[in-house]
């Protein structure tokens, strides 16, 4: 009986390994050769399990180190060039700043009467990168302000939301989605907006800008103030470019910042410091606690020099009369000779600041824009036009101070010069007689201005070079720093700025004109205000000023603005009050005789500025009242007026009129 071998087992690293059963039929010499042949062949399997593990694992260990490379690489990468971004990521998921907003400082008459107030305006915006990631949940949001606030309000955020990229600035800045929300919407913003995170609402101040009618001593229904509308200025939401060249972009694309006027060049201290709140919300973005809160610091305010009550008499004057002659273009300027102070400043015609500071339409807007009476234009300040006759006491102090004339120096006038075939006239038919220099400027001779200006045959006049100089040296030509924005230069001629604009050398006839403000000289009113000022307080030229001081939010004094001397000495004393009685008898016996019937004595230059000879001139006066004591300048100018008299003049009567007759309820 043959007997069946049992089976085994040879253990290898990777298992078993089963032993062949070997043939029964095999004799002894075959069966221990056999048996060394299957051990033989049980080794070499064992040998290439060995050599398939081993490479197997160091295959495996090279996958694994490049895994972990790429990993570290990875991790690398996001911690530091990636860091930040995720982040605030992270941050603003668990936390949401909301902003507090500075109430902006008010602006004050002289008085202490407000001009301004301050307004709440509701607003909603999102900041994209707490808007949810995810494109349902995003979709959702969108929805839902879509039907608060309407379709077309949320085509116009997907359009701004495709152009704008993780990470950027504007990626965390807020954008405004509607501004000035009604009632019924801040109502349903606020219920909902828990369930719209990255969606904010908060409150913005804007101006109201106040109208005085309650103030005036009138029954004129016309009379709003809005010629303040230029002084004051307006706010309005900031710009992308303002945004983007504020300082330290200092400032929120949710900001109303000033524009114009005082609004703007007071900016930094109206504006003050807006405060922040960081609130930890939840994964909806309910709000769970404040984690930190820095207050606001309100705006400082403006004590302004303008007499609220002046410039809307002043306005209702000029109105009455640019309505009488059927005109519309006018200016007038009120200042304290004795330091500069602006007491009314009305400019003609103007506009409402609130029309902008509610958010103008479009079509107003252009309307205004493409006036051809330029309502937007702040003549006072910014207009430039000759200056007719005013010019004449300053060219007649610089003939004085340079000896090239006498208090009682004559020449005749009999109508005019003839130089070869040009002949340059008096405004006077025959002309005004011998003239000295006190007639020359009472009834405005243009032939004694020429003479001295220009000289005439073997007379030497002051010449274009010293004629310049001294017309500079009064403050033309240079801005005068008013505290506003827009303020204009003026023109000053010389021979060498004739030539570089128009490649022609200088002619007597370009210093004849220019001694009589006309030909290239142009003015603005507010310069022709400041030189006539110097001639009134004997001899100094301020700064114009419009603040008086600035308060703190408290109501303390921040900064008092002291008086600016920008020149003085410029003509002798005795010279300067040679001119003043000059100017006094304008009044008397010249060209302005319809202001003797005033309260008190007055002195003044008129002039007639010809610009177009298809149009008619324009109209200027400028004087200082009491004479004896000088507390005010009126300096006024209508456009296309034509003569002084009928014009110009009018205007300054009826308004000394009223002011002298109750100075006494005005505190002086």
């Amino acid at each position: 009986m043959v007997k069946k071998d049992k089976q085994s087992n040879l253990s290898s690293p990777f298992g078993l390994v089963s032993q062949k059963k070997r043939p029964t039929h095999l004799t002894s010499g075959h069966k221990e050769w056999t048996e060394e042949v299957f051990l033989n062949n049980a080794k070499a399997e064992e040998t290439i399990s060995h050599n398939f593990s081993a490479r197997f694992g160091l295959i495996f260990l090279r996958v694994l180190l490049l895994a972990g490379l790429i990993l570290l690489a990875r991790i690398i990468w996001l911690q530091f060039y990636r860091g930040d971004y995720y982040y605030n990521l992270a941050e603003g998921n668990r936390l949401r700043t909301e902003r507090l907003e500075a109430k902006r400082g008010i602006i004050y008459d002289v008085h202490r009467e407000p001009l301004v107030s301050n307004m709440a305006n509701f607003i909603v915006y999102i900041t994209p990168n707490n808007l949810p990631t995810e494109t349902g949940a995003r979709q959702t949001v969108l929805t839902q302000l879509s039907q608060i606030l309407g379709e077309s309000s949320v085509a116009s955020l997907k359009e701004k939301l495709a152009t704008i990229t993780p990470g950027s600035i504007e990626f965390y800045q807020p954008l405004v989605i509607s501004d000035d929300l009604t009632h019924d919407a801040v109502v349903q913003f606020t219920i909902k907006l828990n369930s719209l995170p990255g969606v904010s609402l908060t409150t913005t101040n804007k101006r109201l800008y106040t109208n005085l009618n309650n103030w005036l001593e009138t029954s004129s229904p016309a009379v709003n103030l809005n010629s303040l509308s230029l002084v004051v200025g307006y706010t309005g939401k900031i710009s992308p470019t303002e945004l983007e060249t504020s300082p330290e972009r200092s400032y929120s694309p949710l900001d109303y910042i000033g524009k114009v006027g005082l609004e703007a060049y007071y900016e930094t201290d109206l504006r003050g410091v807006n405060g922040s709140k960081q609130i930890e919300v939840d994964a909806i973005g309910n709000e769970k606690a404040i984690i930190s809160q820095q207050d606001p610091i309100d705006g400082r305010h403006l004590v302004l020099n303008i007499d609220a009550r002046l410039q809307a008499k002043l306005e209702e004057i000029m109105r009455q009369h640019l309505a009488r002659i059927g005109k519309r273009r006018a200016v007038a300027i009120a200042m304290n000779p004795q330091n500069g102070a602006i007491l009314a400043m009305v400019n003609q015609p103007s506009f409402d600041s609130n029309d902008f500071s509610l958010g103008i339409k479009q079509a107003d807007y252009d309307a205004l824009k493409n006036d051809p009476d330029a309502p937007l234009l702040n003549r006072a300040i910014s207009g430039e036009y000759p200056s007719g006759s005013t010019i004449k006491p300053i060219i007649a102090a610089a003939a004085l101070e340079e000896k090239i004339i006498t208090p009682t120096a004559s020449f005749l006038s009999n109508g005019g010069l003839r130089v070869g075939q040009w002949f340059f006239p008096d405004w006077k038919a025959g002309g005004h007689g011998w003239t000295n220099v006190t007639k020359a400027i009472a009834e405005s001779v243009n032939t004694f201005f020429y003479y001295i200006g220009g000289g005439y045959e073997d007379f030497t006049g002051l010449g274009v070079e010293r004629l310049s100089q001294y017309l500079r040296a009064f403050g033309l030509g240079q801005p005068t720093n008013i505290d506003l924005t827009g303020e204009a230069s003026g023109v000053v001629p010389t021979a060498e700025w004739k030539e570089q604009l128009t490649g022609e050398p200088w002619y007597i006839g370009d210093t004849y004109h220019l001694a009589i403000g006309q030909g290239y000289l142009l003015v603005t009113p507010l310069q022709v205000a400041n030189y006539t000022s110097a001639f009134a307080n004997g001899g100094k030229i301020y700064q114009p000023q419009v603040v008086q001081k600035i308060l703190n939010n408290d109501g303390s004094v921040y900064e008092i603005k002291e008086p600016k001397i920008l020149a003085e000495n410029i003509v002798s004393p005795g010279n300067i009050d040679i001119i003043k009685q000059a100017m006094r008898q304008t009044v008397v016996s010249g060209s302005a005789q319809s202001l003797q019937s005033l309260p008190v004595a007055v002195a003044g230059k008129t002039g007639t500025a010809q610009f177009d000879s298809r149009k008619p001139s324009h109209s200027w006066f400028t004087g200082f009242a009491p004479f004896d004591n000088p507390q005010m300048v009126l300096t006024v100018l209508v456009e296309e007026g034509g003569e002084s008299t009928d014009s110009a003049v009018p205007i300054v009567k009826d308004f000394w009129q009223w002011y002298f007759s109750t100075l006494d309820t005005h505190g002086g």
